[in-house]
């Protein structure tokens, strides 16, 4: 079945034949890469449009991050957009020395975190089934996005389209000669050359444009830190930090992650950034279920991602506009929606334990439904796993003095 390409239990321990290579370039690392396509674009594209940010530095830059990630992991561990700094810069139109004081603020907040241990001391305070119930939200919310606003996008067209790359994923996912991802692109590309795109005018805005140098200014860093920073910080440690490092150890054993190398990474990302007009950037744990449900193994699939950005932002950027409908929203959001079942998935090895099931579950649906979801979730699920760890004990205790009676 397809679906047997989502992680499996027997997948993840299964041993292969031979060391696993760290990078490697084929057909299934080339699917793989655009595995989290349908999370980055939507979130790349709607910063540039409200913030007004220059398309050349912040695709340049998104593409970099990827490739140094891809080196410094030899796995798929993504490069992503900060999401909750992204959703504020869409709706409350910040502007771009805002987002770039924010990325520098956060990057030297993680700095400090990560280099004095604290930020291992805080993870490992946090139980698995709160990590899970964090990736279980992520799910949810992904989910949801995929089929509320990515597959209406564009009416009764859309709808035919998401239906065609939802069978066109199923019937392809796990194959690893014919990996689904290109064939499911490839659909989205015609469908907008023959109605939305100009080929004509895509052709003729290629250009090479560097990205632009820029220096946050102290005013730029405490309001970033204020409005966009301080919001962050809850999703950045659950999903980008103790989720990220789960999902890693479920997909790659053999390769286990330290908190601290996460963090150093996520704060080195955010510390070059602002500079050269890039947005902030994350890993995340849904980043890494999507490279790997559609194909990805190593490293190698988020350097050619990181490839497909720097190529749209040094020649394609002038384009932009026209470059946009080339991805169109119902083939992304079918997409993320596999990446949002991917990421599910994972959690099912609570199943086996009520309490650590309840615990997930609050966190998850706290998560998705609630203002704050992350920090609610977080702090709901420690004091409902501690509770339930509490009253396990003293239900232990009594039964042990019964059985001395």
């Amino acid at each position: 079945m397809p679906l047997a390409a989502m992680p499996t239990e027997a997948a993840r321990t299964a041993p292969e034949p031979g060391a696993r290579p760290r990078i490697r370039f084929d057909r299934n690392e080339f699917s793989g890469a655009f595995g989290d396509i349908g999370t980055d674009f939507p979130l790349i594209t709607g910063m540039i449009l409200a913030a007004g940010l220059n398309p050349a530095s912040v695709l340049t830059m998104f593409g970099a991050m990827q490739v140094l990630t891809g080196l410094l992991y030899g796995m798929p561990m993504p490069a992503q957009p900060l999401k909750a700094m992204a959703v504020l810069v869409i709706s409350q139109k910040a502007s771009g020395p805002v987002l770039y004081g924010a990325g520098l603020a956060i990057g030297l907040i993680m700095l400090v975190l990560a280099s004095t241990g604290l930020l291992t001391v805080l993870a490992n305070a946090v139980p698995k089934s709160v990590v899970r119930g964090i990736q279980f939200g992520l799910g949810l919310q992904l989910a949801t996005l995929a089929l509320r606003d990515y597959v209406p996008a564009e009416g009764t067209s859309g709808f035919l389209l998401a239906g065609a790359a939802f069978l066109l994923t199923l019937l392809l996912l796990g194959n690893r000669r014919f990996p689904p991802a290109p064939f499911v692109l490839a659909l989205g590309f015609a469908f907008a050359l023959l109605f939305r795109v100009h080929p004509k005018l895509l052709i003729e805005g290629i250009q090479f444009v560097p990205p632009a140098v820029y220096v946050p200014t102290r005013n730029d860093i405490w309001v970033g830190l204020y409005l966009l920073a301080i919001p962050q910080l809850a999703l950045s440690f659950g999903n980008s930090i103790l989720a990220s490092r789960q999902v890693a150890a479920d997909l790659f054993p053999d390769r286990p992650l330290s908190i601290r190398k996460i963090g150093l990474t996520y704060s080195l990302m955010n510390l070059i950034n602002p500079f050269f007009g890039g947005v902030p950037t994350c890993h995340g744990s849904g980043g890494i279920a999507g490279h790997y449900t559609f194909g990805a193994r190593t490293g190698g699939s988020v350097i050619i991602y990181g490839f497909f950005y720097l190529i749209l932002g040094l020649f394609f950027s002038l384009a932009f506009q026209q470059v946009i409908p080339l991805f169109p929203r119902p083939v992304l959001g079918v997409m993320l929606l596999f990446e949002a079942l991917a990421l599910m998935l994972l959690c099912r090895d609570m199943a086996a334990s009520v309490a650590d099931l309840a615990v997930v579950l609050v966190v998850g649906v706290s998560a998705l439904a609630l203002p704050y979801g992350y920090v609610v979730g977080l702090l709901l699920g420690l004091l409902l796993h501690y509770l339930l760890l509490s009253r396990l004990r003293r239900l232990s205790r009594t039964d042990c003095a019964a059985g001395i009676q």
